[in-house]
């Protein structure tokens, strides 16, 4: 059975820093996309970054740009986890964040077979 589970979220002042896993199990993360999603209360769900690792173990990834910079997509396939590092956090980045696997690397949701259940990051002082 194909379960993402998302972990790490908190309370977190404006500035601070966080680290989101996403831990797989039912299936091997060195290929295909895996995404970061955000919802904040009454917005749509957003893309915010997504790596694509190839079978030959190359990996590119997407950013969005509404958190270039200070969000990274990371991977340790040992762990078959995903990371989502997040710094200099602003309470515009307040939201449940979910990791969605898929054959692809989109900030679209449309391409994602599976996702997390979503874990809560709030960023106020």
């Amino acid at each position: 059975q194909v379960q993402l589970v998302e972990s790490g979220g908190g309370l977190v002042q404006p500035g601070g820093s966080l680290r989101l896993s996403c831990a797989a199990s039912g299936f091997t993360l060195n290929s295909g996309g895996i995404g970061w999603f955000r919802q904040a209360p009454g917005k749509e769900r957003e893309g915010v970054t997504c790596i694509y690792m190839g079978g030959d173990g190359s990996t590119s990834n997407i950013v969005s740009t509404s958190v270039e910079g200070r969000f990274t997509i990371l991977r340790d396939s040992a762990k078959n986890q995903v990371y989502l590092q997040m710094n200099s956090l602003k309470p515009d980045d307040t939201a449940i964040y979910y990791c969605a696997a898929g054959p692809a690397c989109s900030l679209r949701p449309g391409p994602y077979d599976y996702w997390g259940q979503g874990t809560q990051v709030t960023v106020s002082s």
